[in-house]
């Protein structure tokens, strides 16, 4: 559906970011379980290689993301990443699942774009047997008031395909305002696609997101 960065050469580098005073730090040693009605989201884990290569095979659903890996070993190292980026502060992955089932329909990433973690980008594929079921807006607003309640960031972007109608209607359903039009950034099937760029600040989604956040909206386990 968006744009997801599944080369270590796209994403920050690896290095130790100072914790924030009043911002938890124990998502570094690991991500909760957020759960909501339908939808459970975790971090990812090198068994999850294998179904994730299986979901992103069809072009239907890598059409407007970067490149995934094309084997199972190249999941796993992708994962391994991504697990030694979170220890180090600077880049979270879940793995969207439904309740009563481990298996991963999905991914969602978050990477941080200056080193508090202030300003985050994050990215997010499903796979097709899931679109139009509202599982992408469930999880989507369980991570989101992870990343602005504990992760404590300002600022956080996407970036969507002008041609992916899709993945742009999402984003503003959720609340992402337009700011810009990157042209021809993301290269995919031998041409260059132009990109719209959104964001979110931390109290647009606090507006947007109290009164339908009752108590027990978030629970991390």
């Amino acid at each position: 559906m968006d744009k997801l960065a599944f080369a270590a050469e796209n994403l920050p580098r690896i290095g130790s970011t100072p914790a924030r005073p009043g911002i938890a730090g124990d998502w570094r040693r690991g991500l909760p379980v957020l759960l909501d009605r339908r939808v459970r989201l975790r971090e990812l884990c090198p068994n999850d290689a294998r179904p994730l290569l299986a979901l992103l095979a069809t072009p239907e659903t890598t059409r407007f993301i970067s490149p995934p890996p094309t084997t199972v070993e190249g999941f796993e190292r992708f994962i391994a990443w991504m697990i030694n980026q979170r220890m180090h502060g600077a880049h979270v992955g879940f793995a969207i699942t439904l309740r009563g089932s481990d298996a991963p329909i999905g991914i969602f990433q978050v990477r941080q774009l200056e080193r508090s973690f202030e300003t985050a980008e994050w990215g997010f594929v499903l796979g097709s047997p899931f679109w139009g079921t509202g599982i992408f807006e469930e999880g989507a607003r369980l991570l989101l008031d992870f990343v602005f309640h504990t992760l404590g960031v300002h600022r956080l972007e996407a970036r969507a395909a002008a041609r992916n109608g899709r993945g742009n209607g999402a984003l503003r359903k959720l609340g992402a305002v337009q700011e810009g039009l990157l042209r021809r950034s993301l290269y995919r099937d031998g041409e260059y696609l132009d990109q719209i760029l959104y964001a979110i600040l931390a109290d647009e989604w606090e507006a947007r997101s109290a009164a339908a956040r009752g108590p027990e909206r978030l629970r991390i386990h």
